[in-house]
């Protein structure tokens, strides 16, 4: 192995041009930004930006973020976990086509996922309109469209993550608790769900981020009101656009967003680093 790593090995320059190249790419694109966003929301100084992320309709933007993801993430981990379950362990009619409708997400604009939500739940001329009439039902501009919207985007990341490290794990285990009198659900209790866990986290990882930064198809069924249905995000674009002389306080709730970020890279690298072995046979197959 070591000889085959010596063939392949590239000359020096080489490598030292393509890692110079890949940091520089990282530092512009990335880091950049970065410092750009913290130093224009902590430039007008520390009590500005405490004023603006302490305001009355900031607050209610970060509770609503949070609250959203809050119902979104468990939804999307339980739906994703009983989903790959399915996918890997039946077969059966349709299958492909339903792994293909996973990824729909992905291939959808958010805009216009947003736009779907609203074919569906307008109160004036939706789909559900007279049911959401009769029963004073209220989806669009609502914290339930906003929920909904948020659900469709990051379905597909909980159920991706789990897909191919279940299949690469097999069935052997599950079949061995099944043939020892084991329930279903104790075989899944058991068996199943320990050894997907992380791969699982590494799931609601990813999902609370989109989550929590989501700002296409949200603005669609939000209705941008603000201190009711506008996430943070949503209330970056009221204060930089819409307020002008606010661009100090949309730089600082700008900050809250980058800080959330920030923690979910810190948590995905200390889980890479702690059980990197196990999520890198879970990416390994896709």
């Amino acid at each position: 192995m070591a000889d085959a790593r010596d063939q392949l090995q590239e000359p020096a320059w080489v490598r030292w041009t393509l890692i110079t190249l890949a940091v520089a790419i990282m530092a512009l694109v990335l880091v950049l930004p970065l410092l750009m966003l913290l130093g224009a929301a902590f430039g007008s100084g520390l009590k500005v930006w405490i004023a603006a992320v302490t305001e009355p309709h900031t607050l209610s933007a970060l509770r609503l973020t949070l609250l959203t993801a809050a119902v979104v993430v468990p939804v999307n981990a339980i739906c994703g976990v009983f989903m790959a379950w399915a996918l890997t362990r039946f077969e059966f009619r349709g299958k492909r086509t339903l792994l293909a409708l996973i990824d729909l997400p992905f291939a959808v604009s958010p805009v216009v996922a947003g736009l779907c939500l609203v074919l569906l739940f307008s109160p004036t001329h939706g789909y559900f309109a007279d049911l959401l009439n009769q029963y004073d039902i209220k989806i669009l501009f609502a914290t339930p469209g906003i929920v909904l919207a948020t659900m469709f985007v990051t379905f597909p990341f909980v159920v991706r993550e789990l897909i191919p490290l279940m299949e690469q794990q097999g069935s052997d285990e599950e079949l061995a608790a099944r043939s020892l009198g084991a329930s279903a659900w104790t075989m899944f209790f058991r068996v199943t769900l320990p050894n997907i866990k992380w791969g699982l986290l590494y799931g609601v990882l990813l999902c609370s981020a989109r989550a929590m930064g989501e700002f296409g198809a949200v603005t669609v069924v939000s209705g941008n009101i603000m201190g009711k249905t506008n996430t943070l995000s949503l209330h970056v674009e009221v204060l930089y656009k819409q307020l002008g002389g606010e661009a100090a306080a949309a730089f600082a709730v700008a900050s809250l967003l980058a800080g959330l970020a920030l923690v979910t890279l810190v948590f995905k690298i200390w889980l890479e680093a702690r059980h990197g072995d196990a999520l890198a046979r879970s990416h390994r197959r896709h």
